[in-house]
């Protein structure tokens, strides 16, 4: 049985969510690797030891590939993922606490509200509970 914590459905979710930015890029797997790598690099979001191939982006939109997603490459593709003008959302519950994770790992957020607030219009019903549910897991780890 899967496990139901909130933690647990971001590891979910990650490949999904590499998967969507794999399949809205506009550019052959290594291209979209290499914009990825670029990306989490300039606007300061991880620093990859090296740039991913175009076959390591496809094995991390696999299903089983969570926990082999460094978080640099979520965080970027959530960045890319909220500036397209496709608007994109996810596709899942799963999917949904990777991109409310990411967002809050993304920025320095006050508070909930915030970081509720600087949502994209079309994100903020999507990402409701989730988000509330990653700020609630943020705050519990202030904790420890």
């Amino acid at each position: 049985m899967p496990q139901s914590g909130f933690y647990a459905k971001v590891r979910r979710g990650l490949p999904a969510l590499i998967g969507q930015w794999q399949r809205l890029g506009q550019a052959d797997t290594d291209r979209l690797a290499l914009i990825l790598a670029e990306t989490a690099r300039v606007a300061k979001l991880g620093q990859p030891e090296e740039t991913p191939s175009g076959a390591t982006l496809v094995a991390w939109s696999e299903q089983d590939a969570g926990d082999a997603i460094p978080l640099w490459a979520a965080r970027t593709a959530t960045f890319l993922l909220v500036q397209m003008p496709a608007r994109p959302v996810p596709e899942s519950d799963d999917e949904a606490c990777a991109w409310a994770y990411c967002w809050l790992r993304n920025r320095a957020f006050e508070s909930f509200e915030a970081a509720e607030g600087a949502l994209p219009d079309h994100l903020r019903g999507p990402l409701a509970a989730a988000l509330k549910a990653a700020w609630t897991d943020r705050q519990g780890l202030r904790l420890v």
